[in-house]
């Protein structure tokens, strides 16, 4: 499929974008208006941006069904301020509920269930319930157009973080099993980011990797291993020198059971390879592959 945003409907293409770029974490805005009303309301069009300064961007964007703009976005106009509060899986559900288009001056912590406490610099309260909340000054709204479904990208600068103690582990940093962070997919689909669905990938290393093309042809053409599995392989800054692998009861059994079929030997050779790089044993696949 191949799409043209001019040759589909808004809607369609809205679709589409958000079931591809994904997951998103969610903003949960909370902002305040010129007579003090408070609003609560959660976009998924939203991502942090710096450190220094620290920049939060998120956009409430035109709606598409009728070209109408948010309570946040007005509010924001009127304030320049606004708290986010991270969303994680023991809100999720009153964090939805809140998203619902209640008249304006309606307030959604009280509808939601959510409690209110009073944020250290800016007017708008903080969600209580949210295991992070920040504190922000609205830097700058971009207006990208003036059609539904137009972006309204409010750039914001954090002043002041809070952190629940409880997601933090013995080192002080945020535990992404104790967070349980959800994001948006498409259509009506979330997703959790703890327990399994948490992998690790190490940072590519200070030396340079020596790519892909750079690992031996029948490893690089192994009909095998993945494309995951060569970018392991291809982190390391340098093909290792070949080493015993006698004390591997696997490797030896591959090599007794296919004595005399090459190409069979390296069937196995290069399967349990894969196993050892899915496994994160990038070492001995390694000495596996070069055998």
């Amino acid at each position: 499929m191949t799409i043209f945003p001019g040759d589909i409907k808004t809607s369609q293409l809205h679709a589409y974008l958000l079931g591809s770029v994904a997951p998103r974490p969610i903003c949960f805005a909370s902002t305040i208006d010129s007579e003090g009303n408070s609003n609560l309301s959660p976009f998924s069009f939203f991502n942090v941006f710096g450190s220094k300064p620290p920049i939060l961007i998120f956009s409430p964007a035109r709606r598409v069904r009728d070209n109408t703009i948010k309570h946040t976005l007005e509010n924001v106009y009127e304030t320049n301020e606004v708290v986010i509060n991270i969303v994680n899986y023991n809100i999720v559900q009153q964090m939805n509920l809140s998203s619902c288009e209640y008249p304006k001056g309606t307030d959604e912590f009280t509808k939601a269930g959510f409690t209110p406490i009073k944020s250290d610099i800016v007017k708008p309260f903080r969600v209580k319930e949210s295991p992070v909340q920040l504190e922000c000054k609205v830097m700058q709204v971009i207006e990208t157009g003036k059609e539904g479904g137009a972006a309204n990208l409010i750039i914001c600068e954090v002043v002041c973080m809070h952190i629940n103690d409880d997601v933090l582990n013995e080192n002080g940093q945020i535990d992404p099993n104790k967070i349980d962070l959800v994001a948006r997919m498409g259509a009506d689909f979330y997703c959790r980011a703890s327990g399994s669905a948490l992998f690790e990938v190490a940072k590519p290393n200070t030396n340079l990797g020596i790519g892909v093309d750079a690992l031996p042809g029948h490893i690089r053409n192994s009909r095998i291993l993945t494309g995951n599995n060569l970018g392991m392989l291809g982190n390391s800054t340098v093909v290792p020198v070949v080493a015993e692998l006698l004390q591997d009861t696997r490797f030896t059994e591959i090599l007794k059971t296919y004595t005399h079929d090459a190409d069979a030997r390296k069937t196995a050779l290069h399967q349990y390879a894969k196993e050892l790089l899915d496994g994160g044993h990038i070492d001995t696949a390694w000495q596996v592959l070069l055998a």
